[in-house]
């Protein structure tokens, strides 16, 4: 599967564990940046990768930061996406079976590299339901116009 990942710099460490992890998966993985811990906004990397995923230029988005609030915020404002800030593997599952979530954030000081991949795991092998979940779905698009 083609991934799109991205960071600032309190997600970078875990950006790069993930990166490595989901490679040696098997999946093709684009690297957005950020490429060091230098200070950078996470808005900035959030338009990058969630302007990627609406092109159609990777099936699925991970962004890292300190929480994965900043970046599940900033990622919400692009029409088309929608994503989902979790740190368990429940919300992880659901937020893809029922949402369609397209873009998962996570905070690298809220979870280890251990949770994350397992996270990662199950958000990129679980599929949308659709059924009666589609026409909620429908309904997230209608409020971006």
């Amino acid at each position: 599967m083609k991934l799109v990942i991205g960071s600032d710099h309190a997600g970078f460490p875990l950006k790069e564990e993930l990166k490595t992890y989901l490679t040696a998966q098997g999946h093709e993985v684009e690297d957005i940046g950020t490429y060091d811990s230098a200070s950078c906004d996470y808005p900035v990397q959030a338009k990058k990768l969630c302007d990627r995923i609406v092109a159609g230029e990777g099936k699925l988005g991970i962004l890292c930061c300190g929480t994965g609030i900043g970046m599940s915020m900033a990622a919400n404002k692009i029409k088309g996406i929608r994503a989902a800030c979790a740190s368990d593997c429940f919300s992880v599952k659901f937020t893809r079976l029922h949402n369609d979530a397209n873009v998962l954030c996570l905070g690298a000081r809220v979870v280890g590299v251990g949770l994350a991949c397992e996270l990662v795991d199950l958000f990129v092998n679980t599929e949308f339901e659709g059924g009666r979940h589609q026409r909620r779905v429908d309904l997230i698009h209608e409020l971006e116009n």
